[in-house]
Protein backbone atom coordinates (compact mmCIF):
# COMPACT_ATOMS: atom_id res chain seq x y z
CA UNK A 1 0.00 0.00 0.00
CA UNK A 2 1.41 3.35 -0.69
CA UNK A 3 1.58 6.24 1.38
CA UNK A 4 -0.49 8.95 1.65
CA UNK A 5 1.57 12.08 0.43
CA UNK A 6 0.80 15.59 1.99
CA UNK A 7 1.75 16.98 5.43
CA UNK A 8 0.21 19.78 7.87
CA UNK A 9 -0.37 22.62 5.10
CA UNK A 10 -1.38 20.26 2.32
CA UNK A 11 -4.49 22.17 0.32
CA UNK A 12 -3.76 25.04 2.42
CA UNK A 13 -2.56 27.40 -0.57
CA UNK A 14 -5.36 29.63 -0.40
CA UNK A 15 -5.98 30.07 3.36
CA UNK A 16 -2.49 30.46 4.01
CA UNK A 17 -1.71 33.38 1.93
CA UNK A 18 -0.77 36.80 2.62
CA UNK A 19 -1.43 40.15 0.48
CA UNK A 20 1.61 40.39 -1.73
CA UNK A 21 2.42 43.64 0.10
CA UNK A 22 2.67 42.17 3.25
CA UNK A 23 4.57 39.36 2.53
CA UNK A 24 7.89 38.74 4.99
CA UNK A 25 6.55 41.16 7.24
CA UNK A 26 5.70 40.62 11.05
CA UNK A 27 5.17 42.87 13.40
CA UNK A 28 6.92 42.13 16.75
CA UNK A 29 3.71 43.45 18.77
CA UNK A 30 1.32 40.88 17.34
CA UNK A 31 4.36 38.68 18.64
CA UNK A 32 4.49 39.72 22.06
CA UNK A 33 0.65 39.89 22.69
CA UNK A 34 -1.14 38.93 25.47
CA UNK A 35 -4.15 37.77 26.58
CA UNK A 36 -6.04 36.88 29.83
CA UNK A 37 -8.20 34.06 30.97
CA UNK A 38 -11.64 34.35 29.32
CA UNK A 39 -11.00 36.79 26.50
CA UNK A 40 -12.74 36.05 22.75
CA UNK A 41 -9.84 35.41 20.29
CA UNK A 42 -10.28 34.92 16.65
CA UNK A 43 -7.95 32.56 14.94
CA UNK A 44 -6.12 34.02 12.16
CA UNK A 45 -2.67 32.51 11.10
CA UNK A 46 0.36 34.25 10.55
CA UNK A 47 2.14 32.10 7.15
CA UNK A 48 5.12 33.44 7.71
CA UNK A 49 5.94 32.02 11.44
CA UNK A 50 4.83 28.04 11.60
CA UNK A 51 5.83 27.77 15.35
CA UNK A 52 2.72 27.41 17.09
CA UNK A 53 0.16 26.91 14.50
CA UNK A 54 -3.14 25.20 15.01
CA UNK A 55 -4.84 22.80 11.95
CA UNK A 56 -5.89 24.70 9.36
CA UNK A 57 -9.34 23.23 9.84
CA UNK A 58 -9.65 25.77 12.30
CA UNK A 59 -8.64 28.70 10.41
CA UNK A 60 -11.20 31.82 10.90
CA UNK A 61 -12.88 30.18 14.31
CA UNK A 62 -13.53 32.06 17.21
CA UNK A 63 -12.22 30.49 20.66
CA UNK A 64 -11.90 31.41 24.28
CA UNK A 65 -8.43 31.70 26.10
CA UNK A 66 -8.24 29.06 28.83
CA UNK A 67 -5.04 29.31 30.02
CA UNK A 68 -0.94 30.39 29.40
CA UNK A 69 1.48 27.34 29.06
CA UNK A 70 4.60 28.86 27.61
CA UNK A 71 4.69 31.10 25.32
CA UNK A 72 1.37 29.78 23.88
CA UNK A 73 -2.41 29.77 24.91
CA UNK A 74 -4.67 27.20 25.41
CA UNK A 75 -7.97 28.11 23.16
CA UNK A 76 -10.83 25.91 23.29
CA UNK A 77 -13.32 26.05 19.94
CA UNK A 78 -16.12 24.03 18.62
CA UNK A 79 -15.51 21.80 15.99
CA UNK A 80 -18.86 21.23 14.66
CA UNK A 81 -20.69 20.26 18.19
CA UNK A 82 -17.72 19.23 19.70
CA UNK A 83 -15.51 21.33 22.19
CA UNK A 84 -11.79 20.74 20.89
CA UNK A 85 -8.48 22.32 23.02
CA UNK A 86 -6.03 23.86 20.58
CA UNK A 87 -2.53 25.27 21.87
CA UNK A 88 -1.75 28.18 19.79
CA UNK A 89 1.34 30.33 19.66
CA UNK A 90 -0.10 34.59 19.83
CA UNK A 91 0.98 35.14 16.65
CA UNK A 92 -2.06 33.55 15.11
CA UNK A 93 -4.81 35.14 17.07
CA UNK A 94 -6.46 38.50 17.09
CA UNK A 95 -8.74 39.75 19.74
CA UNK A 96 -12.23 39.86 19.00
Amino acid sequence: MTQRAGGFRRKSRHKLRKNKALRGFVRIKDYLRGFKEGDKVYLKAEPAIQKGMYFPRFHNKVGKVIKKQGKCYKVEIKDGSKPKMIIVHPIHLRSV
